[in-house]
C-alpha cells in the first residue's frame, strides 16, 4: 500500500495539504508552508470496491485486458460523518514518488493511461450521513493500448476552505492496476553506474568507497528489483561485498530508482572494478512473485595508490637491477672466455717456436 503524495501547484492555485487514503491505509502529507495538516479521525469517509463478479471483498481493483476491450465494475463511498458529503471523483495515472511511494498526479493532469482509460458515470457524489452510494465506473481501452502493466488509481476528493489562498484537500482512493493484453516483456537495466574511492590516510590500509547507478524498467510489466553489488581489484582479487542493499519499490514501465551504497575496507588496487547483480521480481495477478534471470553490471575507477605505486616502482627497480647484473655477469664472461683465449694462441705460438 502506498500513500498518494500532491504535485506541486501552478501559480494562481491554493496551496493544499492532502490527506490520501490509498487502500484503506491513511496518511498525511503537508504541501506548503503555513498549511496545517488534518489528523487521521479528520477524514470522514471511506471507499471500497463494489461487491460484483469481480469479488465482494478486493483490496483493489486488478484486471487483465486486451486492447479495444470493456468492463464495467463499482466504486462504494460510505459517509461516516455526521454532515452530507460533497465530493469530487476522478481518476488518474499513478508514479512512484523519490521516497518509493506510488502517487497519483494531480486531477489537473493530462493522464494517458488509466487515468485515460477510466471512466466514472459522474465527477461528484453527494452521501448522507450513515449512507454509502456506488459509483458505477467503466474501462474502454483504445485499440493500440500498449501491451503490459498499467497503473492508476480512482480517487474522491474533498476541499475545506482554509486561511487566505490556503485550503486543505482530502483524498481517498484505491489504486488500479491493468495489466494489457500482447507480449509481455520485462525488463530492467543498469546505467550510469559509478564507483567513488574516498581514499584512507593508512598509506598501507584500506579505505570506503561509495557504489552509485540507477536502475531502469525498460520493458512493460511493473518490477521490483532485488540486489547485490561488490568493488574488487584486477582480476577479481580483495573483493568486497556492499552492504546489504534494500528491493527497490515496485517500479513502473519507463521509471527509473537511483541507488548509493556505502562498501568498507575496499583496497586501493589502483583499478577497481564494480559489480552490481539485479533479480527482476514480477509480480501476477495473485501476488505471486516470480524471480527472473540475473543482470550484471560492471563499471571501472581507476585509483591514485602511492603505496602501490612505490610497489611498483620498487619491482621496476629490482627488475632493472637485475637486469644491469646479469648483463655485466655476461660481459665479465666473455671478457674471461677472450682472455682464456689469447693464453691459449699464445701458448701455441711459443709450443711453435
Amino acid at each position: 500500500m502506498h500513500p498518494f503524495r500532491p504535485r506541486p501547484t501552478t501559480a494562481g492555485t491554493p496551496v493544499h495539504v492532502v490527506v490520501v487514503v490509498l487502500l484503506a491505509a491513511v496518511s498525511l502529507v503537508a504541501a506548503g508552508a503555513g498549511s496545517v495538516a488534518a489528523a487521521q479521525d479528520d477524514v470522514p469517509w471511506e471507499v471500497r470496491t463494489a461487491a460484483n463478479e469481480f469479488g465482494s471483498d478486493r483490496n483493489n481493483y486488478s484486471y487483465t485486458l486486451d486492447p479495444g476491450g470493456q468492463l464495467a465494475d463499482g466504486l462504494v463511498v460510505v459517509n461516516h460523518g455526521t454532515t452530507p458529503l460533497d465530493l469530487a471523483v476522478y481518476t488518474a495515472d499513478a508514479f512512484t514518488t523519490d521516497a518509493g511511494q506510488l502517487d497519483l498526479v494531480r486531477k489537473d493532469a493530462t493522464s494517458t493511461g488509466v487515468g485515460a482509460w477510466v471512466h466514472t458515470d459522474r465527477d461528484h457524489v453527494t452521501i448522507q450521513p450513515g449512507q454509502s452510494v456506488e459509483v458505477p465506473f467503466t474501462v474502454a481501452l483504445p485499440d493500440n493500448a500498449t501491451p503490459g502493466d498499467h497503473m492508476g488509481g480512482i480517487v474522491t476528493s474533498l476541499t475545506r476552505p482554509g486561511d487566505g489562498n490556503a485550503g486543505t484537500e482530502q483524498r481517498v482512493g484505491i489504486r488500479i492496476r491493468l495489466r494489457v493484453g500482447g507480449e509481455l516483456k520485462p525488463n530492467l537495466s543498469v546505467e550510469d553506474p559509478q564507483v567513488h574511492y574516498s581514499g584512507t590516510p593508512n598509506p598501507i590500509g584500506t579505505g570506503d568507497a561509495t557504489f552509485t547507478y540507477t536502475v531502469h524498467n525498460t520493458g512493460n510489466a511493473i518490477l521490483t528489483a532485488r540486489q547485490t553489488a561488490s568493488i574488487s581489484g584486477p582480476f577479481g582479487l580483495w573483493r568486497v561485498p556492499a552492504e546489504q542493499i534494500d528491493d527497490s519499490p515496485p517500479l513502473l514501465p519507463g521509471e527509473t530508482w537511483k541507488v548509493s551504497v556505502p562498501v568498507r575496507a575496499v583496497t586501493p588496487a589502483l583499478r577497481l572494478t564494480g559489480t552490481v547483480a539485479l533479480v527482476p521480481l514480477l509480480a501476477d495477478a495473485s501476488g505471486s512473485i516470480a524471480p527472473l534471470p540475473v543482470i550484471e553490471t560492471t563499471t571501472h575507477a581507476w585509483v591514485n595508490s602511492w603505496v602501490l605505486l612505490l610497489v611498483i616502482a620498487l619491482c621496476v627497480v629490482v627488475v632493472a637491477l637485475v637486469a644491469r647484473r646479469r648483463r655485466q655477469a655476461k660481459r665479465s664472461g666473455e671478457t674471461r672466455a677472450q682472455g682464456d683465449d689469447e693464453l691459449a694462441l699464445r701458448a701455441r705460438e711459443t709450443a711453435d717456436q
